[in-house]
C-alpha cells in the first residue's frame, strides 16, 4: 500500500481559520485600527510573509475572516415575514460578536476612501447575500440592498454609539421597520 506523502508545513485550511480566528481575536481585543498583521500573525502562530500571500492587504484579510465567519445565511422557509426575521435576527447576533462586529464597522470606514477595499466588500461579503436574499424574498436587488443598508447600517450605528449590541425589544422593532420597508 503506497502512501501520499504529505506536503510540508500545515494544511491551508487549518492556517485560514487560525489566521481568521486571529483576526477577529486581534480586533476584539486591541480595536480595529490597532489589530496589525503583525500582531494577527504572532496570534496566529504565522509568519507575516504567510498571510501576505494569501490576503494581497489588511483590508482583504479582514473581509476574509469577516465572510468566514458569516458564512451562509440560514433561512428556512417560505414566509416572508418569517424569514426577514430570521435574516435580521441572525445578523443582529452577528454583528453582537464584538470582534466581528467592530471588524465590520471598521471596513466600512475604511471603505470610504479606498476603492479597492469597496469592490473587495462588494463581491465577497455583499454580492452574495444580496442575490440570496433577492431570491429568496423575490425581490429586485435595488430594495434587497436597502434593506441591507437598513439593517446593518443600524445594528452597527448602534454598537457604535452605545458600545452595545442592539438589545432583543430593539431587534424586534427592526424586523418591524425592515417589513414595513419591503411591502412598501
Amino acid at each position: 500500500m503506497t502512501q501520499n506523502p504529505r506536503q510540508p508545513g500545515r494544511p491551508r485550511e487549518s492556517i485560514d481559520d487560525a489566521v481568521f480566528a486571529a483576526t477577529l481575536s486581534a480586533i476584539a481585543e486591541f480595536g480595529y485600527t490597532r489589530a496589525t498583521v503583525d500582531r494577527i500573525a504572532a496570534t496566529a502562530g504565522v509568519a507575516k510573509t504567510t498571510i501576505y500571500r494569501r490576503w494581497a492587504s489588511r483590508g482583504e484579510l479582514i473581509t476574509a475572516a469577516v465572510v468566514d465567519s458569516f458564512g451562509p445565511m440560514p433561512l428556512d422557509g417560505d414566509d416572508l415575514d418569517e424569514l426577514l426575521a430570521q435574516g435580521i435576527r441572525w445578523v443582529a447576533a452577528k454583528i453582537a460578536d464584538p470582534g466581528l462586529g467592530a471588524a465590520l464597522a471598521g471596513l466600512f470606514a475604511d471603505a470610504i476612501n479606498d476603492a479597492d477595499l469597496r469592490e473587495i466588500l462588494a463581491t465577497r461579503l455583499q454580492a452574495p447575500f444580496l442575490e440570496t436574499l433577492a431570491a429568496r424574498l423575490d425581490a429586485p436587488e435595488t430594495k434587497v440592498r436597502l434593506l441591507m443598508d437598513a439593517t446593518v447600517g443600524t445594528l452597527l450605528q448602534r454598537m457604535g454609539i452605545t458600545g452595545e449590541p442592539m438589545d432583543a425589544a430593539d431587534v424586534d422593532a427592526l424586523v418591524g421597520m425592515v417589513r414595513g420597508l419591503v411591502r412598501g
